[in-house]
């Protein structure tokens, strides 16, 4: 038992969600009429189109499936991913809670009755049109994608970079394409995605813990 728990002491980063998950239903409670508006006219330009539930819903089992890779596979990508994925998460709720905003892109009806028609309609009813930019989902999606290609492993493998390219490419069209999101949200997910790749992956931390050596230290020739 002691090995186990040893092995597996990186679980405690796991608890970020004892933190999110009631901050971010409280938002949902709370942000629900007085609001900024973030759709604009091009949002109005592209089509509802139900098919992209399938993606939408693939999202929860992507992100799960790669944490859960590296908490088996790789202490260190693991604990990049979760500071990428978990930080990002912590600035968009901030973000919510200091400017509540949402859309009002959402159709009223639909014109075609289907079982994804109706699985939208549950999303709907469960999931407000408030606390959107930027897009949890799509910030997320990028995340894991970036998680991928740095671990050398999965980054060998052609098949499981184009196949988490194009499912990112996917997740983060649904948002638009379901009405969850607007063009604006899924712009402020790639700029914090952009922000959190250079903060996580780029920067070098163990440098600057290092102390300069004295000129004393140093060799006289």
């Amino acid at each position: 038992m002691k090995s186990i728990l040893k092995k597996y002491s990186h679980a405690w980063v796991l608890l970020y969600f004892f933190i999110y998950l009631p901050w971010f239903l409280w938002l949902e409670k709370t942000v629900i009429t007085d609001y900024t508006n973030v759709g604009s006219r091009f949002d109005e330009l592209i089509p509802f189109c139900e098919l992209f539930v399938i993606p939408y819903f693939l999202w929860f089992a992507y992100i799960a499936v790669t944490i859960a890779y590296f908490f088996f596979t790789s202490k260190q990508d693991f604990y990049k991913c979760c500071a990428f994925l978990f930080i990002g998460m912590t600035i968009c709720l901030t973000i919510y809670t200091i400017w509540p905003n949402g859309q009002n892109l959402r159709p009223t009806s639909f014109t075609r009755d289907n079982l994804l028609i109706d699985i939208v309609k549950k999303l709907y009813s469960t999931d407000t049109a408030t606390n959107v930019c930027p897009s949890i989902h799509v910030f997320n999606s990028i995340g894991a994608h970036i998680a991928i290609t740095h671990n050398k492993q999965l980054s060998s493998h052609k098949w499981i970079l184009h196949g988490s390219l194009i499912l990112t490419i996917l997740i983060s069209m649904s948002t638009v394409f379901l009405k969850q999101h607007a063009i604006f949200d899924v712009a402020c997910s790639v700029a914090l995605s952009v922000v959190m790749y250079l903060v996580v992956y780029k920067i070098d931390y163990s440098k600057l813990f290092v102390t300069k050596k004295s000129k004393k230290d140093e060799p006289l020739w």
